[in-house]
């Protein structure tokens, strides 16, 4: 990054210290705090509700900042994670000075850093939702030879009374503007918090859901990311999380990830967009096609595909949201363009044409190199999603894919390019696997394609067990049929787990 990107970065840090977050030392970190005289110090961390938890630290003088940014601080794990037993539950966190950020909600000047985990013996915790990223990263780098890298579109609802005022068209919100969309200030001030964390943000709109219910607007907005290392994809995404609720809560709205809100309205997805790089250029184009190395990785998603869900959907109410008709997917199929599939090959400028002298003549013609635009979207998960078993998940399949002697077999197999729920590709759409329909389904996909994630030491097996505990405690077998067309029972559902992730 040249001194100008580095001056001209939202996050006060990268700022102040003219270097990039990666590059950040522990004396990079106290300069900042004295510099800019910072009064607090917190450590935050994720746990198993797929929610930050945060430590508070009062600094009163240079030696308590150095120790605990040297030998971070002791938790309770089993506060933390139902997987770990009371008996042997203390865990350390240790900050990552990499993610170093000024907390845009604080009256009392206060720097923020995620933490990562570390048992009694001072190992990573081997059941840590970063760690397991980390090592699904590291596996896919040894077995490929690429980079795995992730961006996330984050859908949520905003919820505030109704001014009945310029009154938007019901479900057609998609890019509305002002005085229509009512929310575009709110999500706006978003983004510049979560570009002040560290979000590297693509774009925000307004999404297609809107409509009034009991006095109330509900309108649905959506934050994309730029294309980062998956590990930093998470981080970016949980900040973003956090930076949202913050914000409506300070501003008197509510807001809500859930992935369902009522019958017959959008639902909010949380579709991950993927690309493989090595040597810094991205490889998913191989002469302006998708490459052989993109189609293996489509492979490895769709063979894996029904367990993914155990990650990206992980309440009741997410498969209210995989219906047909719903530009929600439901069968294991992947396409161009094509927001009918489960993985969807979007546009990516590779018709070989100047756009901006198309659009500008006043411009001198040349053709941009865009092929780093290029990626691929899994479009099953939503905001009940933990975000770094997701992106793992995401990982382990696309290498899969890699490991599959039949790959590029499967991947012919499961391409469509029609909309697979007209009435007329019905004889296509019976012979395409279907996600599974509750949270007890999606366990039991889990369990059988366990040992996939299970290689080479990702996920282990602690949080496997656990996932399936917890899906299982549902008991939502037979919940979507049962009550799908029941306005009041899924109103009633949908508030249970109306703030999930």
């Amino acid at each position: 990054m040249t001194k100008a990107e580095l001056a001209m970065n939202a996050n006060p840090v990268v700022a102040f210290l003219q270097k990039p977050t990666e590059e950040f030392t522990k004396a990079d970190i106290i300069r900042f705090i004295e510099a800019n005289e910072v009064k607090m110090v917190n450590f935050m961390y994720p746990a198993d509700d797929g929610k930050l938890k945060t430590l508070n630290f009062v600094i009163t003088n240079r030696d308590y900042l150095e120790t605990i940014l040297t030998c971070g601080e002791r938790v309770d794990g089993s506060s933390l994670f139902s997987f770990i037993e009371a008996g042997s539950s203390d865990l350390y966190v240790l900050p990552r000075f990499s993610t170093a950020f000024l907390d845009p909600f604080a009256e009392i000047p206060t720097l923020c850093m995620l933490c990562s985990y570390f048992d009694k013996d001072g190992n990573p915790l081997a059941s840590s939702p970063e760690n397991t990223l980390r090592k699904a990263c590291r596996a896919f780098r040894e077995t490929t030879g690429m980079e795995f890298y992730a961006m996330g579109e984050l859908e949520y609802y905003v919820i505030d009374e109704d001014p009945e005022v310029f009154p938007a068209i019901d479900q057609h919100g998609y890019h509305e503007s002002a005085p229509y969309a009512k929310m575009n200030d709110f999500r706006q001030q978003c983004m510049l918090y979560v570009a002040q964390t560290g979000g590297e943000i693509k774009y925000g709109h307004s999404e297609v859901g809107i409509f009034t219910e009991d006095g109330l607007l509900y309108e649905q907005n959506e934050i994309e990311f730029l294309p980062v290392y998956a590990e930093k994809a998470a981080d970016q995404l949980m900040l973003a999380k956090w930076a949202i609720r913050n914000l409506a809560y300070e501003m008197g709205l509510n807001v809500t990830f859930a992935p369902k809100i009522t019958v017959g309205k959008a639902g909010s997805g949380l579709h991950i967009h993927m690309r493989m790089v090595k040597d810094g250029k991205n490889q998913m184009l191989d002469g302006g096609k998708l490459s052989a190395a993109a189609r293996k990785a489509i492979a490895g998603m769709m063979d894996l595909a029904e367990s993914i869900t155990a990650f990206g959907n992980k309440n009741p109410t997410s498969y209210f949201r995989l219906v047909p008709h719903q530009e929600a997917p439901t069968n294991v199929c992947w396409g161009d363009r094509n927001r009918s599939v489960l993985v969807r090959v979007p546009l990516g400028w590779t018709a070989g044409i100047d756009l901006c002298h198309a659009a500008n003549p006043q411009e001198p013609e040349a053709i941009a190199d865009t092929s780093a635009k290029q990626t691929v979207e899994m479009r099953s998960p939503d905001g009940s999603a933990d975000l770094y078993q997701l992106i793992a998940g995401l990982c382990v399949a696309c290498r899969h894919g890699f490991e599959m002697d039949n790959a590029l077999e499967v991947a012919d197999s499961t391409y469509v390019n029609v909309n697979i729920h007209d009435a007329a590709n019905a004889d296509k759409l019976s012979k395409l696997a279907q996600l599974p329909d509750s949270c007890c389904a999606s366990a039991d996909c889990l369990e059988r394609q366990r040992a996939v994630y299970e290689e080479k030491g990702v996920f282990s097996k602690a949080m496997i067990d656990g996932i399936i505990k917890q899906l299982r405690s549902f008991n939502d077998r037979t919940l979507r049929h049962d009550i799908e067309k029941n306005h009041d029972a899924t109103k009633e559902l949908v508030q249970e787990y109306f703030h999930c992730g």
